[in-house]
């Protein structure tokens, strides 16, 4: 919400994020010292604000045939995106070791203690100790598959950071372009890593895998894009395929995120889903809806966590709220 937010307080310590939260806004902070702070919370009046714009914003649901129409084009409308955007709309995602140490080699795992992520002047250096870190190859090599990988923006950084020669990264998307711009990266190594086009809410999938074979399977920001619907599908065969003990890496979209914010009336596909201007679609999540998604289908809940970040412009003195849910669910 970019308005005047009621005053935040440090959440609670067995909310916060175990590798981040190292900047935490308290009462005596200038709020636009710093692009961002992690670990707030809202009081109940901003909380009421965001309900009240949800509210608004979801007045108007559309026709059953405009949902159909994005629907049966999701594939068409992620071309599109890629078609435009190329490689250029996401950077690539060198905080994952921070946030999921499970993606590094199993000799590094307990010496991943900074965040990769820092002040802009210490940005450069925490990415050099943890590529220096992270150079060592394990003796266990591990099977990966990212669903919804677009142009390899989280495969590229986890290649490149764990050189475990035993490692195997699969990544699939339901857009083609996104896998032909991903094969085109000077990165894609076909020794370590095979990339597909799946549209993973299909009854079938075809893969270059067998079921039980996987150990650890990564959904960050993709299940937001599916249809409500068709997400328990989608986590059933997320079960299938990963080995007993593999592991669910998940992180996507929070309710009142400033995303969800910011929709306008006639936005509203169901609640709590919506489909931008472009065509793409994308649901917000509450803990427990991903609680009960994960465990419904036989996994057991080893994180759920809500990462609030403010981010703010500093010119323009604008206060931004980020909600997103991460989680870890184990078979």
């Amino acid at each position: 919400m970019e308005e005047s937010i009621p005053k935040l307080q440090q959440n609670k310590v067995n909310d916060k994020r175990p590798q981040f939260g190292n900047r935490v806004l308290s009462n005596c902070d200038n709020v636009f010292q710093h692009n961002s702070w992690d670990n707030v919370v809202w009081d109940e009046e901003q909380q009421k604000l965001a309900q009240i714009k949800v509210n608004e914003n979801s007045t108007i649901i559309l026709s059953d045939e405009k949902i159909q129409k994005y629907e049966k084009a999701a594939d068409k409308y992620w071309d599109k995106f890629y078609g435009i955007h190329e490689n250029k709309f996401f950077k690539d995602r060198h905080w994952l070791f921070t946030e999921f140490p499970e993606l590094a080699p199993d000799v590094v795992k307990q010496n991943i203690k900074q965040p990769l992520r820092s002040t802009s002047e210490n940005t450069e250096n925490h990415q050099n100790i943890h590529i220096k870190i992270l150079d060592v190859p394990s003796k266990k090599g591990s099977k990966i598959l990212e669903i919804g990988c677009g142009v390899g923006n989280t495969i590229f950084p986890i290649l490149l950071y764990n050189t475990d020669p035993n490692l195997f990264v699969y990544g699939c998307d339901f857009s083609a372009k996104a896998i032909d711009i991903l094969k085109q990266n000077i990165a894609y190594d076909t020794s370590r890593c095979k990339a597909f086009v799946l549209d993973v809410t299909q009854e079938k999938w075809e893969t270059p895998f067998e079921p039980e074979s996987l150990d650890i399977i990564i959904l960050i920001f993709v299940l937001s894009a599916i249809h409500p619907e068709k997400m328990k599908y989608v986590i059933q065969q997320v079960h299938k395929y990963l080995k007993s003990g593999g592991l669910v890496l998940f992180r996507d979209y929070g309710r009142y995120d400033l995303a969800q914010l910011r929709f306008k009336k006639g936005s509203c596909l169901a609640e709590n889903f919506y489909v931008r201007g472009d065509g793409t679609r994308v649901y917000f999540f509450t803990q427990e809806e991903i609680r009960i998604l994960f465990t419904s289908c036989g996994f057991t809940e080893e994180q759920n966590l809500v990462d609030r970040r403010l981010q703010v412009n500093r010119g323009k003195q604008l206060k931004m709220y980020r909600v997103w849910i991460q989680g870890k669910y184990r078979k």
